[in-house]
């Protein structure tokens, strides 16, 4: 005889706050993350706008059975991608939001699923700024507690360490505040860990001192990247710690809603910024500039300014992905990366990014928490848009030929952020941390409640 376990009712969510389950007029658009390729199928989706509303639904949720999955945008829920979630509530903080600037202490309290376009507005009012990414549309949380890469990040490190305190809702249904001194277990841990150990209803984080900074894009038609992407290269394995860019081979389809220097054209983009005076970026960027790029943006911008440097997407768009981590860039590493995407190669792409490390990037933070660093010099992170079912399997063929590509110059370690698919989230941290991490997850999270992109 064979014997099913009921699947836990979500029913007993309604009334809490705004919730949505399967057949309800709403659920679809609720369901669906920033990354609309991703097909996610909850048991519920709760919405909850107060942090005793998000208490309420971790304690009910655990009482009936059911999973809790934390997102505020969810732009890192590729991972999910096909994972049975019928017993599982994502518990969307989009509606949860605010931020309040201490401009003397140089803090900000963010809440829940703020975005980092109104962190980065109300911070500069005050000629502030904070370890954002490249897109203005990401939430705080899910950024941050999984590492972070910035702009700012080889001379300042990961946003992670901005990271001084945190208000969790916990597997009890509990709200905690953790920082350095109190529960610094799971300040600790979730600096790094993020989703596997509650809600993450609030974020302290330590502000840097820019009113503006020097920032752009090189540009050049595709036909030009034998000779960008080894220039580049050889460019940052000298660069000062002030320097923090990527390289990107980009192909465009012939869209009218994009500008005429994107439309239907293969380009090749070095963007960034650099922390130093006119003059002496202006000496670091002649070398690049020898090149003589049909574009070049880099200049003095206002801090809040660089959200829109890197160019992302504006809107929810359907992409899938593939990642690794690389070492040294070598000649024939660059032979490899250029025999995918260079002059003539039909990729499959939308692009191709290397983002450069190194740096504070690579330097363990004193006292921070379970990802603090990342260990290689180049992060590859390859992207195929997918607007239809069927582009999928080929769009993720393209980034892992890519990624395959590369496989004799990668490195064990992943980035989380760049992570988009299901992967073996021990890759993310050094042995030590992911046992601690474990252990502190059994032991906050015994029934393992917690439904994580990247679980412990």
């Amino acid at each position: 005889m064979t014997i099913t376990t009921p699947v836990p009712s979500a029913d007993t969510l309604r009334g809490l706050c705004e919730v949505h389950l399967p057949g309800d007029p709403g659920y679809d658009v609720a369901r669906t993350p920033w990354n609309v390729a991703v097909d996610q199928r909850p048991a519920a989706v709760a919405v909850p706008r107060s942090v005793d509303e998000v208490v309420e639904v971790v304690r009910a949720a655990a009482a009936s059975g059911l999973r809790v999955a934390p997102q505020s945008t969810g732009h890192g829920a590729g991972p999910l991608e096909g994972a049975d979630l019928g017993d599982v509530v994502v518990v969307r903080l989009s509606a949860l939001t605010g931020v309040t600037v201490d401009p003397d202490a140089r803090t900000a309290r963010v809440v829940g699923g703020t975005l980092w376009q109104d962190v980065i507005a109300a911070t500069s009012r005050h000629g502030l700024t904070a370890p954002h990414g490249s897109a203005p549309d990401v939430a705080v949380a899910g950024y941050a507690l999984s590492g972070g890469l910035s702009f700012y990040g080889r001379t300042h490190g990961l946003a992670a360490n901005s990271i001084r305190a945190v208000e969790v809702v916990t597997a009890d249904g509990s709200l905690v505040r953790a920082d350095a001194t109190t529960n610094a277990d799971l300040f600790w841990a979730v600096r790094g860990g993020g989703g596997n150990f509650g809600v993450v209803v609030a974020i302290e984080l330590d502000l840097l001192p820019y009113p503006d900074v020097y920032a752009g894009m090189l540009l050049w038609d595709r036909e030009r990247a034998p000779e960008v992407v080894r220039a580049w290269a050889q460019w940052t394995r000298e660069a000062p710690d002030s320097v923090t860019t990527s390289l990107r081979i980009m192909s465009f389809p012939p869209l009218p809603e994009l500008p005429p220097f994107l439309s239907g054209r293969d380009l090749v983009v070095i963007d960034g910024a650099i922390l130093e005076d006119d003059e002496r970026a202006d000496q670091l960027l002649a070398r690049l500039r020898m090149y003589e790029p049909e574009m070049d943006t880099w200049g003095r911008i206002p801090a809040e300014a660089l959200l829109a440097v890197h160019m992302d997407p504006p809107q929810p768009t359907p992409v899938v992905s593939d990642h690794s981590v690389l070492g040294v860039l070598t000649d024939d590493a660059i032979e490899a990366l250029l025999g995918q995407v260079g002059p003539g190669r039909q990729s499959g792409l939308l692009l191709a990014e290397l983002r450069h490390l190194g740096g504070a990037f690579a330097r363990p933070a004193p006292h921070g928490g379970a990802l603090s660093h990342l260990t290689g010099s180049y992060a590859l992170f390859c992207i195929a848009v997918a607007p239809f079912p069927e582009a999928v399997a080929a769009g993720r063929e393209a980034a892992r030929r890519t990624v395959r590509a590369l496989a004799r110059w990668s490195q064990p370690s992943r980035v989380p952020t760049f992570t988009e698919n299901r992967e073996d989230a021990s890759s993310m941290f050094d042995g030590e941390a992911w046992a601690r991490l474990a252990h502190l997850r059994a032991h906050a999270d015994p029934t393992r409640l917690f439904v994580a992109n990247h679980q412990v």
